[in-house]
């Protein structure tokens, strides 16, 4: 295996405690986000702490999942679970078609204007309904939409580096 296919992706988070029996509530990245619960071998990262798991059960509960993971048989186990992320192998995700992305593969990623001025690289992307934004790294928060065609012109996961049609000029 390679190092890139080993890479952990994270797929969401355990953000409570649900019932008595270790259950627990999960927010999901994914799309649609009941797809977290195609993955049964999750690995957990807290505070630099990583724990593989099995899930033994998984069901949507209004706008969260929530799952049942092997060995966490009571609340105050589920518990001390709140806040990890949950991550998968980059080689367990399914493989995309032409022009899709995973976020995680998007960040990092420079990114350059059209005139080829660096404006930043990818530290994160975020869901906002309408499309995706990508967020810039550096001390001032920078985004971009993910708008194809339009606003993002060349996705170049290989050269490393996003183009798109913007200008500094439309943070200020």
């Amino acid at each position: 295996m390679s190092a890139e296919s080993d890479r952990v992706v994270r797929l969401g988070q355990i953000s409570g405690v649900h019932g008595v029996q270790g259950w627990v509530k999960v927010m999901s990245f994914t799309e649609p986000r009941t797809n977290l619960l195609d993955y049964r071998d999750w690995l957990l990262t807290s505070d630099g702490t990583n724990r593989s798991v099995r899930v033994e059960a998984g069901q949507e509960s209004g706008k969260r999942l929530i799952a049942k993971i092997a060995g966490v048989d009571d609340r105050d186990a589920a518990r001390e679970l709140i806040g990890a992320m949950i991550g998968v192998p980059r080689s367990a995700l399914p493989p995309l078609a032409p022009d899709e992305y995973y976020w995680a593969d998007l960040e990092g990623l420079a990114v350059m204007n059209v005139d080829g001025q660096r404006l930043g690289a990818v530290s994160r992307v975020m869901a906002t309904g309408a499309n995706d934004v990508l967020i810039l790294d550096g001390s001032d928060r920078k985004l971009i939409p993910f708008v194809a065609n339009t606003i993002v012109q060349r996705v170049d996961i290989a050269a490393g580096e996003i183009i798109v049609d913007w200008d500094e000029s439309y943070w200020e």
